[in-house]
């Protein structure tokens, strides 16, 4: 993970700290919770990319879908960092798991 977004996880983690609203382990439920919200943005914004809402047509471009992608990603550092991770070690792991099964 390159600095900025090392920056933004961190900060995000603080942030959500400071502001919290729920406790223990419902803090990482909320988040889980977060990435499903944000995942759900992005299938919205490949339909509407595609035209698929008829009464819609196409709402989103591809550069839109990426973004909402972008934000998956970032949500789900974040919780993995609430959890005591550290999301490079975590991610690293599991891309090398990756590469195993498709070499």
């Amino acid at each position: 993970m390159n600095d900025v977004t090392r920056r933004a996880v961190t900060a995000t983690v603080e942030w959500l700290a400071r502001h919290r609203v729920a406790e223990g382990d419902q803090v990482v439920s909320l988040q889980l919770l977060k990435i499903s919200e944000e995942a759900g943005e992005a299938a919205g914004a490949w339909i509407g990319a595609l035209g698929q809402n008829p009464r819609k047509g196409v709402t989103h471009v591809r550069s839109e879908v990426a973004a909402e992608l972008a934000d998956v990603v970032l949500t789900a550092l974040v919780a993995i960092e609430s959890l005591g991770f550290d999301p490079d070690e975590v991610v690293s792991e599991c891309a090398a798991k990756v590469l195993a099964r498709v070499s």
